[in-house]
């Protein structure tokens, strides 16, 4: 996204931050809790809505999400694809990949990042391509228009498409613990349910496993007026000691405290992250450490597939994630899903032990 509205947003908490901490009721507050909760605390004061409902957002929603087709480049029509990240108050981050979608096409080298303003019903793209050649674009009615050097050169148009996880449903193998089925949370500690009996954030398997395969599927929260980990923020603590962060990050690098991350561990080797509000899945393939009495001697490892696509192969993991209910150790351990303060949302969550 565009690093002056992000150094924006970075002067206004500075700025609103110091203000705070001039007071003497923060400065006798800061006495009794830590640095990390009082972040906490800030991010929340900073928070815009969250919207946990499609049909009750914005109206720079229906704009936000990803959008194909071909584009003539050079004569030769180029598939292309586009994801549109909604920030707020009718601007937009617009992200578009040479070949096709990351995970569907994208050639990871040829990237345009440009920027998109809402007046009404249209959304207007400018911004630079890789050549260092303005582009211009406009997206009306799910379709995304693309102009050549002048604006009546039209050369491509890519319509709005919704993916869906391949592994979007998968039922558990026989001999799985089924941890989330929608039916009821007795099989956790903190478990609480919406009314259409969706898992909500903070919760711990009563169940534990060493090995296993384990498949969630989780539903990031709109939240187009925050950034970075305050949007849509979560993760899945695996054996409640190694996160695989959960994020509204679609349309960014893909770090390793972006969703996908082993965090602060290991980025993924591609943002497969799709759009608020669209159901995503992960199919994780854990080896738990191996420890002689107390001492570690062999890490763990990992394989994760992020709506379907390999994200991480067999990957080692040093050390254990800080915010988990375990710390390293041997021994089994749960499944935990954590509550950072935004509504992110789950249903079907089986472990299937290997061991």
């Amino acid at each position: 996204m565009p690093r002056i509205f992000l150094n924006s947003i970075s002067q206004h908490a500075t700025s609103l931050r110091n203000k705070i901490i001039s007071s003497g009721f923060v400065v006798m507050l800061l006495a009794t809790v830590t640095t990390f909760v009082f972040s906490a605390c800030f991010e929340t004061l900073l928070a815009g809505e969250a919207y946990t409902d499609p049909a009750k957002t914005d109206a720079d929603f229906p704009f936000q999400g990803e959008y194909t087709g071909t584009v003539k480049i050079d004569g030769t029509d180029t598939p292309v694809g586009v994801q549109v990240v909604a920030l707020g108050d009718s601007k937009f981050s617009v992200v578009a990949y040479g070949g096709g979608l990351p995970g569907a096409g994208w050639n990871s080298r040829d990237k345009f990042i440009g920027n998109g303003n809402r007046e009404g019903s249209l959304v207007s793209i400018s911004g630079m391509d890789g050549d260092g050649v303005k582009r211009r674009g406009e997206i009306r009615e799910n379709v995304i228009r693309v102009f050549g050097k002048n604006d009546s050169d039209l050369i491509g148009t890519l319509s709005k498409t919704i993916r869906k996880s391949p592994t979007f449903g998968t039922k558990p193998p026989a001999g799985s613990l089924v941890i989330f089925d929608g039916t009821s949370v007795e099989k956790l500690t903190g478990g609480r349910m919406t009314a259409d009996k969706l898992l909500m954030q903070g919760v711990t398997s009563k169940d534990l496993y060493s090995d296993a395969e384990i498949h969630i599927e989780f539903l990031l929260p709109y939240m187009p007026k925050d950034q970075g980990q305050a949007r849509g923020n979560s993760g899945a603590y695996i054996q409640g000691r190694y996160e695989v962060q959960m994020l509204d990050s679609f349309g960014l690098e893909g770090k390793n405290n972006e969703c996908g991350g082993i965090y602060s561990v290991a980025a993924p080797s591609v943002n497969m992250c799709f759009p608020p509000l669209q159901w995503q899945t992960y199919d994780i393939s854990y080896i738990a450490p191996k420890y002689a009495g107390d001492k570690k001697t062999v890490d763990g490892r990992m394989t994760v597939r992020h709506n379907g696509v390999l994200i991480h192969d067999n990957v080692a993991i040093p050390t254990g994630t800080p915010g988990g209910p375990l710390g390293e150790g041997p021994g089994p351990g749960p499944l935990y899903l954590q509550d950072h303060g935004n509504p992110v949302r789950y249903q079907n969550i089986w472990v299937l032990p290997k061991s």
